[in-house]
């Protein structure tokens, strides 16, 4: 699965390199690192919630994920300052590429009347976010295993100075933007 990388050395990073004019093998844009967060309601009422999220978080990413915990207390929510409302996985490295390889050949093809991720959701400091509905369109999950389909808020963190520096990156990648 280190295929990505290889192909991000290989061919990406001159290619970005020639059409942006980067003068230093530096300059070029790559992924710094993903970021995979659920957060989820009901958890305030039924603490098992955050086990079975971080449980099919793990089987998604191939890592342990970490509870996060509320940091202000809401009345009109109900929740308190330190309790745990979800969980979240910073992937890195050779895990990062294998999940985004993972996502964009695998994952969000079996999205249902699938057209493209938004190519707009960047945030003009070159990261990206996307939002998914189900986590059932990853291979490791079972539908008859899970107790409730669940979102999350993928997040890739890139180091390009301008968006348009990293939708290429992205492009390259495998991104399949809509058009």
């Amino acid at each position: 699965m280190a295929r990505l990388k290889e192909t991000y050395k290989n061919d990406i990073a001159p290619a970005l390199m020639s059409r942006f004019g980067y003068k230093s093998v530096m300059q070029i844009p790559k992924l710094d690192k993903v970021v995979i967060n659920v957060g989820s309601s009901e958890a305030k009422d039924n603490a098992k919630v955050i086990d079975n999220i971080i449980g099919d978080l793990s089987l998604i990413t191939g890592q342990k994920a970490v509870p996060t915990y509320a940091r202000k207390s809401v009345a009109n929510f109900k929740v308190r300052e330190g309790m745990k409302i979800g969980a979240k996985v910073t992937l890195r490295g050779e895990q990062m590429y294998e999940f985004v390889d993972k996502l964009f050949n695998f994952a969000l093809p079996r999205v249902r009347d699938f057209k493209g991720i938004n190519p707009n959701a960047f945030d003009g400091r070159g990261n990206y976010a996307l939002g998914l509905k189900e986590q059932l369109i990853f291979p490791e999950i079972e539908y008859d295993k899970i107790d409730k389909i669940r979102g999350m808020d993928i997040c890739f963190v890139t180091t390009a100075n301008t968006d348009e520096e990293a939708r290429e990156l992205l492009k390259a990648l495998g991104a399949p933007f809509a058009n």
